[in-house]
């Protein structure tokens, strides 16, 4: 599949599409209460999206994340590609939820 390995736009792309009419993006899940972010497999760690200013992004933003999990920019310093160990997903009360989960949270709700 085209979107596997490192995590940058393209696959964000995808997976919004994929997700688009679920609980699984943040215009269908923000009136719950989650907030997207991403979680490093690898560390376990969970960044909340964040733009390039630092100010929370109401949507999945590459440009907040930390230099060290960032592997690529582009020539005006944007952030393009993010370790492959990263996963899109939300945050919750201090717990991620995959999209999956949050979608599958958002379907039991309605």
């Amino acid at each position: 599949m085209a979107t596997a390995g490192l995590m940058g736009k393209r696959r964000l792309e995808y997976e919004n599409r994929t997700y688009r009419a679920t609980g699984g993006v943040s215009q269908n899940n923000r009136c719950f209460g989650f907030r997207p972010a991403f979680r490093d497999a690898e560390t376990g760690t969970v960044y909340p999206s964040l733009n390039s200013s630092g100010a929370p992004c109401p949507f999945h933003c590459l440009d907040g994340l930390p230099a060290e999990v960032v592997t690529e920019r582009g020539t005006g310093g944007q952030v393009t590609c993010v370790k492959a160990t990263l996963e899109a997903g939300f945050e919750l009360e201090g717990e991620f939820y995959t999209r999956a989960q949050a979608a599958d949270v958002v379907a039991r709700s309605e």
